[in-house]
Protein backbone atom coordinates (compact mmCIF):
# COMPACT_ATOMS: atom_id res chain seq x y z
CA UNK A 1 0.00 0.00 0.00
CA UNK A 2 1.28 3.48 -1.13
CA UNK A 3 0.27 6.78 -0.18
CA UNK A 4 0.71 10.46 -2.02
CA UNK A 5 2.09 12.48 1.02
CA UNK A 6 2.99 16.55 0.89
CA UNK A 7 6.71 17.23 1.06
CA UNK A 8 6.25 19.63 3.93
CA UNK A 9 6.85 19.09 8.25
CA UNK A 10 3.52 17.68 8.10
CA UNK A 11 3.54 15.55 5.95
CA UNK A 12 -0.26 15.31 5.30
CA UNK A 13 -1.54 12.02 3.43
CA UNK A 14 -3.76 12.97 0.54
CA UNK A 15 -4.68 10.09 -0.98
CA UNK A 16 -3.53 6.13 -0.59
CA UNK A 17 -3.86 3.23 -2.79
CA UNK A 18 -1.62 1.26 -5.45
CA UNK A 19 1.33 2.53 -6.85
CA UNK A 20 0.39 3.11 -10.24
CA UNK A 21 -2.93 4.21 -9.90
CA UNK A 22 -1.61 7.26 -7.45
CA UNK A 23 1.19 8.23 -10.45
CA UNK A 24 -2.11 8.59 -12.53
CA UNK A 25 -3.97 10.62 -9.82
CA UNK A 26 -0.58 13.13 -9.37
CA UNK A 27 -0.21 13.72 -13.03
CA UNK A 28 -4.24 14.58 -12.95
CA UNK A 29 -3.92 16.62 -10.28
CA UNK A 30 -0.86 18.59 -11.88
CA UNK A 31 -2.26 19.16 -15.09
CA UNK A 32 -5.87 20.09 -14.08
CA UNK A 33 -3.44 22.30 -11.69
CA UNK A 34 -5.41 21.54 -8.11
CA UNK A 35 -2.00 20.65 -6.86
CA UNK A 36 0.43 23.33 -7.16
CA UNK A 37 2.70 22.11 -4.33
CA UNK A 38 5.31 19.47 -4.01
CA UNK A 39 4.16 15.65 -3.10
CA UNK A 40 5.45 12.53 -3.12
CA UNK A 41 4.90 8.79 -3.08
CA UNK A 42 5.74 6.87 -0.31
CA UNK A 43 5.09 3.04 0.88
CA UNK A 44 3.12 3.16 4.15
CA UNK A 45 5.04 0.81 6.91
CA UNK A 46 2.94 -0.82 9.26
CA UNK A 47 1.93 1.48 12.11
CA UNK A 48 3.23 -0.18 15.86
CA UNK A 49 0.35 -1.28 18.08
CA UNK A 50 -0.90 1.36 20.20
CA UNK A 51 -3.38 0.00 23.52
CA UNK A 52 -4.23 2.95 24.61
CA UNK A 53 -5.60 4.39 20.83
CA UNK A 54 -7.44 0.76 20.68
CA UNK A 55 -8.78 1.36 23.84
CA UNK A 56 -10.05 4.85 23.01
CA UNK A 57 -11.85 3.41 19.56
CA UNK A 58 -13.58 1.34 21.32
CA UNK A 59 -15.53 3.33 23.88
CA UNK A 60 -18.54 4.41 23.08
CA UNK A 61 -19.67 7.86 21.75
CA UNK A 62 -21.85 9.43 24.56
CA UNK A 63 -24.99 10.70 22.52
CA UNK A 64 -24.90 7.15 20.90
CA UNK A 65 -25.40 5.35 24.49
CA UNK A 66 -28.22 8.62 25.33
CA UNK A 67 -29.98 7.62 22.01
CA UNK A 68 -30.15 4.11 22.57
CA UNK A 69 -31.22 4.41 26.36
CA UNK A 70 -33.68 6.38 24.91
CA UNK A 71 -35.21 4.51 22.88
CA UNK A 72 -35.53 1.36 25.30
CA UNK A 73 -37.42 3.94 27.12
CA UNK A 74 -39.59 4.84 24.82
CA UNK A 75 -39.82 1.08 24.21
CA UNK A 76 -40.46 0.23 27.81
CA UNK A 77 -43.48 3.23 28.06
CA UNK A 78 -45.22 1.86 24.95
CA UNK A 79 -45.39 -1.50 26.56
CA UNK A 80 -46.97 0.06 29.01
CA UNK A 81 -44.45 1.25 31.86
CA UNK A 82 -45.78 4.91 32.70
CA UNK A 83 -44.01 5.80 35.67
CA UNK A 84 -40.13 6.37 36.42
CA UNK A 85 -39.25 3.25 38.37
CA UNK A 86 -41.05 0.63 36.34
CA UNK A 87 -39.71 2.22 33.66
CA UNK A 88 -36.19 1.79 35.27
CA UNK A 89 -36.59 -1.56 36.37
CA UNK A 90 -37.88 -2.64 32.47
CA UNK A 91 -34.61 -1.48 31.38
CA UNK A 92 -32.27 -1.87 33.84
CA UNK A 93 -30.74 1.40 34.12
CA UNK A 94 -30.51 3.73 37.70
CA UNK A 95 -33.43 5.31 38.16
CA UNK A 96 -31.49 8.46 38.31
CA UNK A 97 -30.57 8.09 34.43
CA UNK A 98 -34.25 7.35 33.59
CA UNK A 99 -35.04 10.90 35.34
CA UNK A 100 -32.43 12.73 33.67
CA UNK A 101 -33.23 11.54 30.41
CA UNK A 102 -36.96 11.88 30.89
CA UNK A 103 -36.20 15.30 31.64
CA UNK A 104 -33.51 16.70 29.15
CA UNK A 105 -35.70 15.10 26.47
CA UNK A 106 -38.97 15.98 27.45
CA UNK A 107 -40.22 12.51 27.29
CA UNK A 108 -44.18 12.00 27.61
CA UNK A 109 -45.11 9.96 31.00
CA UNK A 110 -48.50 9.54 31.12
CA UNK A 111 -48.59 9.19 35.36
CA UNK A 112 -47.25 12.57 36.18
CA UNK A 113 -48.39 15.35 38.80
CA UNK A 114 -48.53 18.85 38.62
CA UNK A 115 -46.68 21.30 40.76
CA UNK A 116 -46.97 25.05 41.95
CA UNK A 117 -44.29 27.10 43.46
CA UNK A 118 -45.31 30.52 44.59
CA UNK A 119 -43.28 33.24 42.69
CA UNK A 120 -41.68 35.56 45.16
CA UNK A 121 -41.68 32.58 48.22
CA UNK A 122 -40.32 29.54 46.66
CA UNK A 123 -40.73 27.52 50.16
CA UNK A 124 -44.58 27.82 49.30
CA UNK A 125 -44.62 24.94 47.24
CA UNK A 126 -47.94 22.99 45.68
CA UNK A 127 -47.15 19.70 44.74
CA UNK A 128 -48.59 16.09 43.85
CA UNK A 129 -51.82 17.84 42.70
CA UNK A 130 -54.06 16.35 39.72
CA UNK A 131 -55.02 19.51 37.17
CA UNK A 132 -58.35 19.50 38.46
CA UNK A 133 -57.09 20.50 42.12
CA UNK A 134 -54.36 22.79 41.31
CA UNK A 135 -57.41 24.76 39.09
CA UNK A 136 -59.57 24.91 42.44
CA UNK A 137 -56.23 25.84 44.91
CA UNK A 138 -54.85 28.74 42.90
CA UNK A 139 -58.02 29.84 41.34
CA UNK A 140 -57.15 29.60 37.71
CA UNK A 141 -58.81 27.71 34.31
CA UNK A 142 -56.76 24.55 33.17
CA UNK A 143 -56.26 26.10 29.98
CA UNK A 144 -53.79 28.70 31.52
CA UNK A 145 -52.32 26.12 33.71
CA UNK A 146 -51.85 23.92 30.76
CA UNK A 147 -50.22 27.02 28.94
CA UNK A 148 -47.60 28.22 31.68
CA UNK A 149 -46.50 24.61 31.69
CA UNK A 150 -45.96 24.66 28.38
CA UNK A 151 -44.06 27.22 28.20
CA UNK A 152 -42.93 27.86 31.85
CA UNK A 153 -45.07 30.76 32.44
CA UNK A 154 -46.41 32.00 35.32
CA UNK A 155 -50.33 31.76 36.68
CA UNK A 156 -51.59 33.91 39.56
CA UNK A 157 -48.19 34.14 41.24
CA UNK A 158 -47.30 30.36 41.09
CA UNK A 159 -44.42 29.12 38.79
CA UNK A 160 -46.43 25.89 37.16
CA UNK A 161 -44.70 22.67 36.05
CA UNK A 162 -45.41 19.25 35.47
CA UNK A 163 -43.39 16.83 36.87
CA UNK A 164 -43.24 12.99 35.95
CA UNK A 165 -44.16 10.52 38.98
CA UNK A 166 -42.12 8.04 40.23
Amino acid sequence: MYAIKTFDEEHRVLATGNEPELHRLVLVKYQRGEWQFPVVIEEEAAKPWDDAAYLASMKQDPKQGEREDIKAIRQAHKHGKHTLRELADSTAMELNRVKDLVHKYSLPLTNDYWRAEKYNNPDEVIAYQTLARLCKRIGAPEFSIRQASMSNGIVNGYYISRVPKV
